[in-house]
């Protein structure tokens, strides 16, 4: 049985001992039984995020994107989605999904640096049997040496909203969009969003494949030009083209004697127009002010308004149109 009047008289005397605050700490947390009116500190671990945005702003607004999303393509009633935007939150992050724009998440936590970052940019369609299956976003933040994507299933559904979302793999994420835009049996079906020569070719390419002229793989990939053509998938060998953000050219120097000779450099070319300066001014107070005989020129300081009375005759009559008003 533990002897907790001796533990208490002992922890009076080491602290009223001076300079033995710190073997009061070590005994407080020792996991000895305390007397009922003491509390034991606990120290909660959590670990340090390393976000790229603090501030009291909405995230969106300072997101920046790395490449330009692709236009608008896939089937035309989808448009009405353009210009909007779907968010969810779940496990502490708000997702927002922009259709045919890109994909971000917001950490919604009290931290002092929460973490806000762009998932994806609208890429291209994924596409299998003739159907649109799903969004892709690629080239979103980095994520150690890969980029960042999503891909969005869309799902028939009574509105348009984000019903789920996960992490399949370390940062490639999936989402299911519910929209009654998609309800109807060929709401999704690809060949009748292209154009009359580029369902002509595909028609041709089903008659090859039917005859054995071509092998399946080689159809898949004439295919993939198809669609290359129409702008629904993108040309994987072509780099996205990217958001231009010169930043200032700033000059920078390796070491302070680089410096110092740039700043004397400096300093010579503001003195020496300095002097410049001065030549023009000494110059312009030496030379003869013109028509110095002219009455009315007033010594150099510009025209005078005042006309002496015997000039006066050289000034035209001019009625006065307000004479008779005072």
């Amino acid at each position: 049985m533990v002897d907790t009047e001796n533990i208490r008289e002992n922890k009076m005397n080491l602290l009223f001992s001076p300079g033995q605050l710190l073997p009061v700490i070590l005994i407080c947390s020792s996991g000895v039984a305390l007397a009922k009116d003491e509390v034991q500190m606990r120290m909660v671990e959590e670990p340090v995020n390393m976000g790229q945005w603090n501030n009291n702003n909405p995230p969106t607004d300072e997101l920046t994107p790395k490449v330009k999303p692709s236009n608008f393509s896939g089937p035309p009633h989808l448009k009405q989605l353009l210009g909007k935007c779907f968010e969810v939150v779940e496990n502490s992050y708000k997702y927002v999904l922009c259709p045919f724009q890109n994909v971000t998440q917001h950490e919604q936590s009290h931290r002092w640096n929460p973490y806000s970052g762009i998932l994806g940019n609208w890429y291209e369609w994924s596409i299998e049997n003739n159907t649109f299956l799903a969004m892709v976003f690629k080239h979103g933040d980095n994520c150690g040496d890969k980029s960042r994507q999503v891909s969005v299933t869309l799902q028939c559904g009574t509105r348009t909203a984000i019903v789920a979302v996960s992490e399949p793999s370390t940062c490639n994420y999936a989402m299911n969009l519910t929209t009654p835009l998609v309800c109807h049996p060929h709401a999704m079906l690809v060949y009748p969003t292209l154009t009359k020569p580029l369902q002509r070719k595909w028609d041709d390419l089903e008659g090859r494949l039917y005859r054995e002229e071509v092998t399946k793989q080689g159809y898949n990939k004439m295919l993939h030009k198809i669609f290359e053509e129409a702008g629904l998938v993108m040309d994987p060998t072509i780099a996205p083209k990217a958001i231009e953000n010169p930043a200032p050219e700033e000059q920078s120097f390796g070491n302070l004697e680089t410096c110092q000779g740039e700043y004397n450099t400096l300093l010579r070319e503001v003195e020496r127009l300095r002097k410049l300066v001065n030549i023009d001014q000494i110059e312009d107070a030496e030379r003869p002010a013109d028509n110095i005989d002219d009455p009315i020129y007033d010594g150099g300081n510009g025209p005078s308004m005042e006309y002496p009375d015997e000039h006066r005759d050289r000034l035209p009559e001019i009625d006065d149109p307000f004479a008779d008003t005072f």
